[in-house]
């Protein structure tokens, strides 16, 4: 093994792997989830509610807190990776709107094909088929509610969006001194 090394590369043996940058990468990982997993939380528990108040007018009770828990953490976990691609950030010298209707543009396309599958794939059990259960589906869902769902993510993501490229443009520290007051250096 020896051998393949080449200087300036680093191994992946026990004696190689330095703990303390793995706890700090973990920990940077950890601390970039927290602003998308806590508006996700919010936001999907939102959508659940809003889900079982239209299903119990047909007397099916939804109960989602945990599906909608892990939703929120699976979408801020793919948000903190998509943001790593270099197509996500596509107008960083142009006004923030470029960004943020880029940014949800792709985040709402995203959203509605895994909404899509989602319900394919219930079908699917039922069904065996794709072909049935795609059929199934376009007679079956209730396309209002489906739409209303759909409007209120894109509508949610456009927020997060927005805020997103207000904490890129003006900082974290400022952007928590302009919604909690106070300034950050004025405390210390």
């Amino acid at each position: 093994m020896d051998c393949l090394h080449r200087p300036g590369q680093t191994t992946f043996s026990p004696q190689g792997l330095n703990m303390s940058k793995l706890t700090h990468s973990l920990k940077h990982l950890v601390q970039e989830m927290i602003p998308p997993a806590a508006f996700f939380f919010v936001s999907f528990q939102l959508l659940a509610l809003t889900r079982a108040l239209m299903l119990k007018q047909y007397n099916i009770e939804a109960t989602t807190f945990l599906a909608a828990t892990i939703g929120a953490l699976v979408a801020a976990k793919v948000v903190v990776l998509a943001d790593l691609l270099p197509f996500i950030n596509r107008y960083p010298g142009r006004p923030l709107v470029w960004n943020i209707s880029w940014k949800t543009g792709i985040y709402m396309a995203a959203a509605l094909a895994v909404r899509y599958l989602e319900e394919l794939f219930h079908f699917y059990r039922l069904h065996g088929t794709v072909l049935d259960a795609n059929r199934h589906l376009l007679a079956e869902v209730v396309w209002p509610h489906f739409w209303a769902i759909q409007i209120w993510l894109t509508v949610l993501l456009l927020i997060y969006c927005t805020m997103q490229e207000l904490r890129r443009a003006l900082g974290p520290e400022r952007v928590k001194e302009l919604f909690f007051g106070g300034s950050a250096t004025a405390a210390a």
